[in-house]
């Protein structure tokens, strides 16, 4: 890398917090609210004090945008990495209130003990022992005298040779002398290559992408609204996850007066949990379904005012930007949108937050949705296609790899100027069908796929969500469907115990196939135990009455569930797809039936998965 794309300059704490004072150099919040702990806090002092090693500071000068009178406007620098050291030192030794992780302001009070040369957080005990300075901000404010200080101290703590308590004083003064490291990226450099130099210099292990510089650019903005507009990103993603913190995002009065406070304001009283975005699936939703772009660091270039075809920068692409971001925040935040693209999400099947394990697929079909609303097309139709993308985008794993490199390749598909949006969406839809879900993935990768021991594979969830679907009851269950207890009372019960095949010497791997899974009462499920299929399966048919070529003993048996009709049992099976047959008339070996029951189940629960996602209809006729 040459020297061209970087300076490295060394300045004074004090110059360095000066420069922030004045928003020379712009703090983006990106990393907000403050998340180091008080303890870490006191540590980063300590190492201030004693002289050692703490980092660099990056930051990455604003893009010049020209005006309308053909001259340069300047931007500001923006940190992209120390905010946390930098809040640390503004509010330990300026006295600054921070915005701690549920958005209360506060201080932080470091107190320092000059006989001992430590550093504590600010307790009661502490500020009520004389020999501590309970808050350090003291000895950096403007007024302060040192040997004022000084004589203080030693009067309350009867010292008479007060030239330690001194020459301690004035090196915790001197912190302000100390030099930190700034890097000062160049503005031409692209996200990837800021990201790339952040990655190398910082030794925390934190890693940025291009959502977090667009969070940047936007907290660094005031002509255009822009830092208004991050914290309505962050606000919004807050307040989806915890709705009681409206109380504490009220008190932001400035924004409590905005449009985006209101447009999200009825989050207070919603406690739905399928879909709480992160300030990434809002921005990257938000900016794709408006630019029809799927790179958010195309968003970065436009907020700093690029033109694509010229490649310069203007200061009017760059407020154009703002408020069709602005708008398109707007919009998702949208109660019947959002409530809407959720309720869709339920009627597919998925009805509990552990069964959405793609955000990104969430993401892209809320674009979609969005998309087709803004044209106002048919309510049917707009429900059906974003159902059914929805889950291919699951089947498919569609965006589980190079996700923006695949978001913009279907968005512009999709988001191009001719036509109607729902007919572009259909066809690309059934293209992506012909190629990804044809008749060998349903017959040979799908129950290839389902081979697996992992509760979190995405084909189980469509399982599920198949099962929740077509309103099935629980396993074994007359009066519970499925839908019921996957909100409420219920498990993932084993058909073959696991303790049964664990004591049978069975691995996890094994006994945790995906096959060998079904939802299940909980009563039910401690009534089975660790019965041998076989056994409640023979009793299961006795309770119905029904006969069975297993003979049946005079013992008492349990009672597994309440079905008790044998056509109703049957049912139960076709539905959780169980190949009951061959529990009903083992041949060979535990392992011998239990490879033959798996085997046998995948190939059903595919078949059921295929006649799922067919059902949900992608075109509905006027």
């Amino acid at each position: 890398m040459s020297n061209e794309q970087y300076e490295v300059g060394h300045y004074r704490v004090q110059s360095l917090l000066t420069k922030i004072e004045d928003q020379e150099i712009a703090i983006p919040e990106i990393q907000r609210p403050f998340v180091w702990s008080t303890a870490k806090v006191r540590d980063f002092i300590d190492s201030l004090y004693r002289g050692y090693p703490v980092g660099y500071l990056i930051a990455w000068r604003s893009q010049d945008a020209r005006l309308k009178d053909g001259s340069a406007s300047i931007g500001r620098h923006i940190l992209i990495d120390g905010q946390q050291r930098v809040a640390a030192l503004m509010s330990a030794l300026l006295g600054h209130s921070v915005v701690d992780k549920n958005y209360h302001k506060r201080r932080i009070y470091i107190a320092f003990h000059p006989i001992e040369e430590r550093f504590e957080v600010a307790s009661s005990a502490i500020r009520n022992d004389s020999s501590w300075i309970s808050d350090i901000s003291e000895v950096f404010s403007q007024d302060a005298w040192i040997r004022e200080l000084v004589d203080r101290y030693c009067e309350r703590n009867r010292i008479d040779n007060p030239g330690m308590i001194d020459r301690r004083l004035r090196q915790l003064e001197s912190i302000k002398n100390n030099t930190l490291g700034l890097i000062m990226l160049n503005n031409d450099l692209d996200v990837k290559t800021v990201a790339e130099i952040f990655i190398r210099v910082n030794s925390t292990g934190v890693t940025l992408n291009a959502a977090d510089f667009a969070m940047s650019r936007m907290a660094s903005n005031e002509d255009y609204g822009g830092h208004q507009l991050r914290k309505c990103i962050d606000y919004f993603c807050h307040l989806a996850k915890r709705p009681e913190a409206y109380s504490d995002l009220i008190q932001d009065e400035e924004f409590a007066d905005t449009e985006y406070f209101r447009a999200m304001s009825w989050l207070k009283s919603d406690n739905d949990d399928i879909y709480d975005p992160s300030y990434s699936d809002m921005l990257r939703v938000a900016f794709t379904s408006e630019f029809k772009r799927g790179k958010l660091e195309d968003l970065v270039a436009l907020l700093s005012g690029r033109d694509f075809e010229t490649r310069d920068y203007k200061e009017s692409i760059a407020k154009k930007s703002y408020e069709q971001l602005g708008e398109s925040a707007k919009r998702y935040m949208n109660k019947e949108n959002f409530q809407g693209f959720i309720g869709i999400l339920r009627s597919a099947g998925f009805v509990q937050r552990s069964m959405v394990r793609s955000m990104n697929a969430v993401n892209f079909a809320y674009i979609l949705y969005l998309m087709l609303r803004n044209q106002k097309e048919r309510h049917s139709e707009i429900e059906a296609l974003t159902r059914k993308w929805y889950v291919m985008s699951v089947l498919t794993k569609r965006y589980s790899g190079s996700t923006e490199t695949t978001f913009d390749q279907d968005i512009r598909k999709i988001g191009a100027q001719e036509g109607i949006v729902s007919q572009r969406a259909q066809a690309y839809l059934e293209q992506i069908e012909r190629a990804n879900l044809s008749d060998n993935f349903w017959d040979v990768s799908l129950p290839s796929n389902l081979n697996v021991s992992v509760q979190t594979s995405p084909y189980f969830k469509v399982f599920l969500a198949s099962l929740v679907k077509a309103n099935d009851n629980g396993f074994l269950s007359r009066d519970h469907i499925v839908r019921d207890l996957l909100q409420g009372n219920s498990e993932i019960h084993h058909v073959f115990p696991k303790s049964y095949l664990a004591k049978r010497g069975y691995t996890k791997g094994v006994y945790n196939q995906l096959a060998n899974y079904v939802v299940v009462q909980s009563e039910i499920n401690r009534t089975i135990s660790d019965t041998p299929p076989t056994e409640y399966f023979k009793a299961v048919r006795e309770q119905c009455g029904a006969h069975t070529s297993i003979a049946i003993d005079s013992n008492p048996r349990k009672t597994y569930g309440s079905i008790a009709d044998a056509d109703d049992l049957l049912a139960n099976y076709k539905q959780h797809c169980i190949p009951y047959e061959i529990l009903e008339e083992p041949n060979g070996s535990l392992k011998e039936t239990y490879d033959a029951f798996c085997e046998a189940r995948r190939k059903r629960m595919a078949v059921k998965m295929r006649d799922y996602y067919r059902g949900l209809s992608s075109v509905v006729a006027p």
